[in-house]
């Protein structure tokens, strides 16, 4: 049995590891998010490693790698859901470190948390923050000053872009067929990257990050044919053989005899 004071001690040293990851994280994302928006306009790029790597500044008003939902009442719900989502999340973290989950779990779900909250960071004051890339020039050569927006309705950053193979699809492949395609075509950011990495490894690992809830499972499936197989055997056990039916049968014929 784990003494109360290594169970405590395990516990602590999770909620360090999560906190840890979640700054690291959000110092990142804030720290790249910022110098973009400082240093480059919109649309404007990069290129790192050639064309394999490339800062491409853009902004988006919705979910990861650029999806949205339309309008202003799209925007507002995404980011109120995504206020929620950050709270269930941190209690779902919580619960699991007092429940002395693997550390691999708490750090997928430390890497969840901390890019959601990085996107709201966005979405809540970045319109409020910056109001000096949202400009464009007119046809006279002008600067058009576009006016910020209120909170929850920034426009979260992205400037990661990976194109690493460029061509078309054969004549005959089907529904694109002789169209150009581009692997990666998504613009995303470390929060996003932090988000799917998180989620994606809870998928891929989670024999390993939730064993004992898998074998729970599986003890229950293999119970249940043992329960019915037990109770097959007790009806068949309670089923009277054909012998003692005939001795039962030439027993009452001795006692009618007899009474005769």
């Amino acid at each position: 049995m784990i003494s109360e004071t290594t169970q405590h001690q395990f516990n602590t040293r999770n909620y360090i590891i999560a906190s840890l990851i979640v700054v690291v994280i959000l110092v990142c994302d804030q720290i790249l998010k910022y110098w973009v928006k400082s240093h480059m306009y919109l649309g404007q790029e990069h290129h790192i490693i050639g064309n394999w790597f490339i800062l491409h500044f853009t902004e988006n008003n919705g979910m990861a790698f650029g999806l949205q939902l339309g309008g202003d009442a799209g925007k507002l719900f995404l980011t109120s859901f995504r206020i929620l989502a950050v709270f269930g999340i941190l209690y779902y973290l919580i619960y699991q470190i007092k429940h002395k989950a693997k550390t691999g779990l708490i750090i997928c779900i430390s890497l969840v948390l901390a890019g959601a909250i990085g996107n709201i960071i966005d979405s809540v004051f970045y319109g409020v923050w910056f109001n000096d890339n949202y400009n464009e020039y007119l046809d006279d050569g002008t600067l058009k000053w576009k006016t910020h927006a209120p909170y929850f309705y920034g426009r979260v950053v992205d400037m990661l872009y990976f194109p690493l193979i460029e061509g078309r699809y054969p004549d005959w492949f089907p529904f694109w067929s002789g169209e150009s395609f581009q692997f990666f075509r998504p613009v995303f950011n470390i929060a996003d990257t932090s988000i799917s990495f998180g989620v994606f490894s809870i998928i891929l690992f989670q024999k390993y990050l939730f064993p004992q809830e898998i074998n729970n499972q599986e003890i229950k499936e293999n119970e249940l044919p043992l329960e019915q197989s037990n109770s097959e055997e007790q009806e068949i056990k309670k089923e009277p053989e054909i012998g003692d039916i005939l001795d039962s049968t030439t027993d009452d014929l001795s006692t009618s005899t007899e009474e005769v």
